[in-house]
C-alpha cells in the first residue's frame, strides 16, 4: 500500500470512527479527497477488514436511533436506509431492532402528544390531522387506524 493510500486509509478510519458510516458515504468522501476507482475500493476493503466499516452495524444503529430519538416509523426508516444503499439482509436486521410492542407504544404516545397540541373541537378534523401526522412520521396506515380506533 502506497503512502498516499495509507494516508487515505488513516483519514477514512477517523471518518468512520467518529460515527457509523455506509460504504457509499465513505466512497463519496474518498472521491472528495481524490481517491478513486480501485484505490478507493482497496481502502474500503481494508476498513471493512479492520471493522471500521460495517453496514449491518450502521443499519441497526440508524434504525434504532431514528425510532427512539426522532420517533420515526418503519416506512420512513426503511426509505432512508435504502437511499443510503442499504438493502436485503442488512435492512431486515435493522428492522428487527424495533420491538413490535415498543413500536405500537411509541405510536400511541406520539399520537397522544400530537392530540394535545391540536386546537380543534371537530373530532373528524382532529383524527384526520393525527393520521396525516403519523403517516408523515413513517408509520403504517393500518396500524395508525388501529391505534386511533382503540381510543374511541
Amino acid at each position: 500500500m502506497t503512502d498516499y493510500l495509507k494516508d487515505a486509509l488513516r483519514k477514512a478510519a477517523m471518518f468512520c470512527a467518529y460515527q457509523e458510516r455506509t460504504q457509499q458515504e465513505v466512497r463519496d468522501r474518498l472521491k472528495e479527497w481524490g481517491v478513486l476507482g480501485d484505490d478507493a475500493e482497496e481502502v474500503i476493503a481494508e476498513l471493512i477488514q479492520q471493522n471500521y466499516l460495517n453496514e449491518e452495524r450502521f443499519a441497526k444503529s440508524f434504525a434504532g436511533g431514528k425510532f427512539r430519538v426522532k420517533g420515526w416509523g418503519k416506512r420512513k426508516i426503511k426509505q432512508h436506509l435504502q437511499q443510503r444503499g442499504i438493502s436485503g439482509y442488512n435492512l431486515e436486521e435493522a428492522m428487527k431492532e424495533i420491538a413490535p410492542d415498543d413500536y405500537r407504544t411509541a405510536l400511541t404516545e406520539l399520537l397522544d402528544k400530537k392530540r394535545r397540541s391540536i386546537r380543534d373541537d371537530n373530532p373528524l378534523i382532529v383524527k384526520q390531522k393525527l393520521v396525516r401526522y403519523a403517516l408523515s412520521k413513517g408509520y403504517e396506515s393500518d396500524l395508525v387506524w388501529q391505534v386511533l380506533g382503540a381510543d374511541e
